[in-house]
């Protein structure tokens, strides 16, 4: 059987591949099946064990925001065939508006430091979260890949957030973000 992806070269490790192909088959299976068995949520939730000789990570995990993408636009497709275009858009906007509470918090405040160690530089999660500002407010162009893709400097102290809730509020900007893509 050929390989579903590339592996990592030499000693380098990678994605376990009989998990990632374990997940695969079964993400497969779900969509194929219109099953609800798995959703966006579970794509995006998958890790997967590092080891030696493993599938390269940057190649999975394209794969997976593909896949995240294609169970968010099969639930736009059903919801809008039930309900229409109207409601479906109406229940991103609920979405999209609680993220705002945080969005509107002055900047350097808007997560809280860690309670130890290092953190995401502030200031750096900042510019992406006025990036999702000027997108609400003023239609800039942002995709969910971009922010998929931001990476942060880590800092300490007051000059750092608290990376759980900094990743779960991204989470839910990304889920926003392939509503509407």
């Amino acid at each position: 059987m050929a390989d579903l992806f590339p592996t990592v070269k030499g000693w380098g490790s990678g994605y376990d591949r009989q998990e990632v192909e374990d997940f695969f088959d079964r993400a497969r299976s779900a969509y194929e099946d219109g099953s609800e068995d798995m959703d966006a949520g579970d794509v995006r939730a998958v890790a997967f064990e590092l080891t030696r000789g493993g599938y390269d990570p940057a190649a999975v995990d394209a794969a997976l925001d593909r896949l995240e993408a294609a169970f968010v636009q099969r639930r736009r497709a059903d919801h809008i065939a039930a309900h229409g275009q109207e409601h479906w858009m109406e229940q991103v906007a609920e979405r999209a508006t609680t993220l705002y509470p945080r969005l509107v918090r002055p900047t350097g405040e808007r997560f809280a430091p860690p309670r130890r160690g290092r953190g995401y530089e502030a200031a750096a999660v900042d510019a992406v979260l006025d990036k999702l500002v000027d997108y609400f407010d003023a239609g800039a162009p942002l995709t969910a890949s971009q922010v998929r893709a931001v990476t942060f400097p880590a800092a300490r102290g007051s000059r750092a957030y608290a990376e759980g809730p900094v990743d779960a509020f991204l989470d839910r900007a990304v889920d926003v973000l392939l509503a509407v893509e």
